[in-house]
């Protein structure tokens, strides 16, 4: 077992700005075997990003698709964000909404031990999207290192960076 958790890894990745090609692309490069998406609503106004489209391309592309709606950033907080873009605010909403959640963090952490996976939502700055703050509980929980994948690189997780 310990073996099948060192070649595990948990990534975030935004598909911001990517057509869902390049997305997939990306994410058969890093090795991702499974796509877990934390959007409360996994709606997109961007082609092939909504759930039924995102989970049969990634199906075709052999990819898993799990969504996690308990994992999302609730609307009130969204709402509050978008009306005062206030980042720390946010962070506290969402963290007090993620403390909530430990069953669901320890079963994310369980299926993220033994394969590649990945943490999807819109922002394509990892420093400004809640997924950092899933993944990082994910992991507290025993979930693999957090790494956040970008169209081109991959940055390891620092979470100094994010604190609020």
């Amino acid at each position: 077992m310990a073996t099948q958790s060192r070649r595990a890894a948990l990534f975030t990745f935004g598909y911001e700005g990517l057509p869902i090609e390049a997305f997939i692309e990306r994410l058969k490069q890093a090795r991702v075997q499974l796509i877990v998406d934390v959007r409360e609503l996994p709606l997109s106004r961007k082609k092939g990003f909504s759930k039924t489209a995102f989970r049969e391309a990634l199906a075709t592309a052999g990819i898993a698709y799990e969504h996690r709606p308990a994992l999302g950033c609730p609307k009130p907080v969204r709402d509050r964000y978008k009306a005062d873009g206030d980042w720390q605010v946010y962070t506290r909403g969402f963290l007090a909404h993620l403390a909530t959640q430990q069953a669901e963090i320890a079963d994310l952490a369980r299926a993220t031990q033994a394969q590649t996976a990945c943490l999807v939502c819109f922002e394509a700055d990892f420093g400004f999207c809640h997924r950092t703050y899933v993944a990082r509980a994910a992991h507290q929980a025993g979930g693999p290192a957090v790494q956040h994948l970008t169209a081109r690189t991959v940055v390891a997780d620092a979470p100094a960076l994010l604190a609020a």
